[in-house]
């Protein structure tokens, strides 16, 4: 019930300043919301090859990618970036955004504005929007606010057809909300130099990756782990099997706090403060995850990935999945460290799996997206402005 007040007031108070700013003469320019960042970053960069739109990004502070000086804090408690940021709301005649933003439901945007939904997951294995189960205890009017959101969604990207399906039915969009651009941030996969030029940084930061096989653990997040006190993996054991071969690169969800005393530096390694996930995938041999969406690019690299469902049947009754976790997932799904391990040793993997299912999640992500995407945007735009003066 408080939460509710709060999130009432602070809609409130969004709608108060959004209203007086709407009397500000609207603007040719671009803002982005963002609270991941990568696909607001290769988005951007197109953009400015492609216009001279002004461009402005507001930034969550669960945001960790550098934009270059043209960014604000989008945060409450930074009240005048906060201000600010409502202000470019107002008078922009585009709107990027990359992940669910509660204020959507307090705003009534001109009628020319477009907002389109870069949404921060290539592909998605557990259930969320209108379909997530927890929507079953929440209030009507919360979930009311949630339809208010996805209702200004006047296009969403998508990767391929698989998620143009689940938009449908988690945001309740129409067919002609889809836009089968690609993903933009997966554009990184397919630029050789780009990957040439990470690798060399990552050996030079990490010089170990030249002497071993790189292990990523990249979980997802689970409702409450803000600040944890220990890892479901047995690291103790993970060490004595696998350090001659392997190192293990930690990389947790950037919600969660966790203060690693590592017993192993020559082992483990925490990238959680690594700024770009895709920069690591790329130096990865083997990725363990559990129901993130990071397989869906990582399976772009056509390389293993095991599955640490320590918890799936908790998580599955809480989140729900799109389909049987175990037919969806492009790898051997285990329970334990012990199991982890032996599956790493076994080293039997399914390689025409996860080429099926980097070819489905991704069909439309072949290294063009972000310049599809600004086409497409812009263009829809400039037609609309021609027919509308004339």
């Amino acid at each position: 019930m408080a939460r509710e007040v709060a999130i009432q007031l602070y809609l409130f108070v969004f709608r108060f300043f959004f209203t007086i700013f709407s009397i500000c003469p609207q603007k040719k320019k671009t803002t982005f919301v963002a609270s991941f960042g990568d696909n607001v970053l290769f988005t951007l960069k197109e953009l400015k090859k492609q216009t001279d739109e002004k461009i402005v990004v507001l930034k969550t502070d669960s945001c960790r990618v550098n934009f270059d000086g043209i960014e604000l804090n989008f945060e409450l408690r930074h009240f005048w970036g906060w201000i600010r940021s409502i202000y470019h709301l107002a008078t922009s005649n585009m709107i990027f955004i990359d992940n669910y933003f509660g204020f959507l439901a307090s705003v009534k945007f001109k009628p020319n504005v477009k907002c389109i939904q870069l949404w921060h997951a290539a592909g998605a294995i557990k259930q969320f929007g209108l379909k997530d189960p927890s929507n079953a205890g929440r209030s009507p009017k919360a979930i009311e606010r949630f339809k208010r959101v996805y209702s200004k969604f006047d296009y969403v990207v998508v990767g391929g057809e698989r998620m143009a399906d689940i938009y449908r039915e988690s945001f309740g969009i129409r067919e002609e909300n889809i836009l089968r651009t690609g993903i933009p941030r997966t554009d990184f996969f397919f630029e050789e130099q780009a990957l040439q030029k990470t690798v060399a940084a990552l050996k030079k930061t990490y010089p170990i990756i030249q002497e071993k096989k790189v292990i990523l653990y990249a979980p997802t997040y689970r409702e409450g782990d803000f600040n944890i006190t220990s890892l479901p993996l047995n690291i103790d054991y993970m060490y004595r099997e696998l350090k001659d071969e392997y190192i293990l690169l930690l990389r947790l969800h950037p919600a969660v706090h966790y203060d690693f005393a590592n017993q192993y530096p020559d082992f483990v390694y925490d990238v959680s403060d690594y700024p770009d996930i895709n920069h690591l995938l790329v130096v990865t041999d083997l990725l363990i995850s559990d129901y993130s969406s990071i397989p869906f690019e990582f399976s772009l690299l056509q390389r293993p990935m095991i599955f640490f469902a320590y918890d799936l049947e908790e998580y599955g009754k809480s989140r729900g999945f799109w389909e049987p976790y175990e037919q969806l997932v492009p790898g051997p799904v285990v329970y334990n460290s012990k199991e982890l391990v032996e599956a790493i040793q076994t080293n039997k993997y399914n390689y025409d799996q996860i080429v099926k299912f980097a070819n489905e999640w991704n069909e439309f992500s072949t290294g063009t997206s972000s310049i599809r995407l600004i086409q497409a945007i812009y263009s829809k735009n400039k037609s609309a402005e021609t027919i509308s003066r004339g």
